[in-house]
C-alpha cells in the first residue's frame, strides 16, 4: 500500500512570478523602502480596502504597535482587546505602555462580544481593537454602538481577513486604522511584512514618521520612532500575490462549503457558521468538538496526523489572559466563551492547494478519529 503524502495544514505558495519579482529588485539595486512598496501600498488599497490609504510595514505586529502610537494610545490608557487570538494583539497595546483589557467571545464566530466590551469599559478605556478571527468579520456594528456610547476609537486587527467583507464594506475600512499581515502562511503574503490602512491622511502620515525613525525628510526627525520599514524586496512579492489572492480565496470559500458538507453530518462536529451579511474568508476553517476538554481534543489533532497523515492547528490553546507573559493584566480574569473554545477547536486545513482525494481524507478522517471517540 502507498504511503499517503501527508496534508499540512498550511502551505504558502510562491511561484515563479514571485521570484520573478525579487530577482527585479534585486537587479535593479533599490532593494530597501522605494518604487515597490509604494506601488504595493496603493494597489492594495485600492484592490482589499476600497482606496483608503496605506502604509506598509516589517510585520503584522509592527502594524499594530504604530498604528497604536499613531492613534495616541499610551501609558494611561485602556484598550479592549480578545483574549482568543494571536498574542500580538495584546502584545501591541502593552508595548505601547496602554493597558489590554481582555473581553469575551461570542460563540459563533470565535469574535469579540460587544456586549463583553460594554461591561469592561473604564473611565481610562481609550479604544477596542477587535480581531476578525480566522477570516470571519467581527461584529462591526455592535462595535461602533459600543464605541459611540463609550466616546472611544475603534481599530481593527484584520491580520487574517484580507477580502473579507461586512454588510457590504470591505473589513479595514471601520476603524482609525486597521492591520493586515503578510505572513507565510496569511491568505497571501510578501514574506514578511504587514499593511496599515488608515481612516485620513493624519494617521497615515503618523504611521510612516513612526516606521522611519520619526521622519520623513532624510534627518529631520519629528517625532520619536523605529526602523519598521518593508523592504522593496518583500512588496514586490507581495504585489504579485495581490494577483492571485481573489482566486485563492474562492478556492477556501469552495473548500470550506465542501467540508460544511461533508463535517456536519459527523455527530460532536460544529462546522464555522457565517453571520448574514458577512463574507469569510477562510484564514482558517475551524471546528469546534462539541463539549471536548483540551486533552480529548488534542487526542484527536494526533490521531488525525498519525493515522490519516491529516495536519491540523490549535489556534489557540492558551487563551492570551492566562499566558505568563500576560496575566498580570487580568488577575481574576473569567472568560467562559474563550475558555470553552480553547478546550474544543481544531482549524483542518483549508488552504488553495488542497486537491479533491485531500478534501475525502480530512473529512474521512475527521469522521473515523471521532466515530473511534479519541
Amino acid at each position: 500500500m502507498t504511503e499517503q503524502a501527508f496534508i499540512p495544514p498550511a502551505r504558502p505558495i510562491i511561484g515563479e512570478e514571485e521570484r520573478a519579482a525579487v530577482d527585479r529588485v534585486l537587479a535593479s539595486g533599490m532593494v530597501a523602502q522605494g518604487p515597490e512598496v509604494a506601488a504595493f501600498e496603493q494597489e492594495f488599497a485600492d484592490q482589499l480596502v476600497g482606496g483608503r490609504t496605506c502604509v506598509a510595514v516589517n510585520s503584522g505586529t509592527s502594524g499594530l504597535h504604530l498604528g497604536l502610537l499613531a492613534a495616541g494610545i499610551g501609558a494611561g490608557d485602556e484598550v479592549i482587546v480578545p483574549s482568543f487570538t494571536f498574542a500580538a494583539t495584546a502584545n501591541s497595546v502593552a508595548l505601547t505602555g496602554a493597558t489590554p483589557v481582555f473581553a469575551d467571545i461570542s460563540p459563533d464566530t470565535f469574535n469579540l462580544d460587544p456586549e463583553s466590551v460594554r461591561e469592561v469599559i473604564t473611565d481610562r478605556t481609550a479604544a477596542v481593537m477587535p480581531v476578525h478571527l480566522y477570516g470571519h468579520p467581527a461584529d462591526m456594528d455592535g462595535f461602533q454602538a459600543v464605541t459611540s456610547e463609550a466616546g472611544i476609537q475603534v481599530f481593527e486587527d484584520a491580520a487574517q481577513a484580507h477580502g473579507a467583507t461586512y454588510k457590504g464594506r470591505p473589513v479595514g475600512r471601520f476603524g482609525a486604522f486597521a492591520m493586515f499581515s503578510l505572513y507565510p502562511t496569511k491568505n497571501m503574503t510578501s514574506g514578511e511584512g504587514g499593511m496599515v490602512a488608515c481612516v485620513d491622511e493624519e494617521m497615515a502620515r503618523g504611521v510612516r514618521l513612526l516606521r522611519n525613525q520619526g521622519m520623513e525628510k532624510q534627518y529631520a526627525n519629528e517625532v520619536i520612532g523605529l526602523n519598521n520599514r518593508m523592504t522593496d524586496i518583500h512588496a514586490a512579492i507581495g504585489r504579485v500575490q495581490l494577483t492571485k489572492v481573489g482566486g485563492w480565496t474562492r478556492a477556501r470559500q469552495d473548500n470550506a462549503a465542501w467540508l460544511d458538507e461533508h463535517l456536519s453530518q459527523i455527530e460532536g462536529v460544529v462546522v464555522p457558521p457565517v453571520r448574514e451579511g458577512c463574507t469569510h474568508v477562510y484564514h482558517q476553517y475551524t471546528i469546534r468538538i462539541a463539549g471536548a476538554s483540551g486533552a480529548q481534543r488534542d487526542r484527536v489533532v494526533q490521531a488525525l496526523r498519525e493515522e490519516h497523515q491529516v495536519g491540523s492547528g490549535v489556534y489557540y490553546p492558551t487563551p492570551n489572559h492566562e499566558l505568563v507573559s500576560l496575566a498580570r493584566f487580568a488577575p481574576s480574569w473569567e472568560l467562559p466563551e474563550t475558555a470553552r473554545a480553547a478546550a474544543e477547536v481544531i482549524s483542518l486545513p483549508v488552504h488553495p492547494s488542497l486537491s479533491p482525494s485531500d478534501l475525502e481524507r480530512i473529512a474521512t478522517g475527521v469522521a473515523e478519529v471521532l466515530g473511534a471517540g479519541a
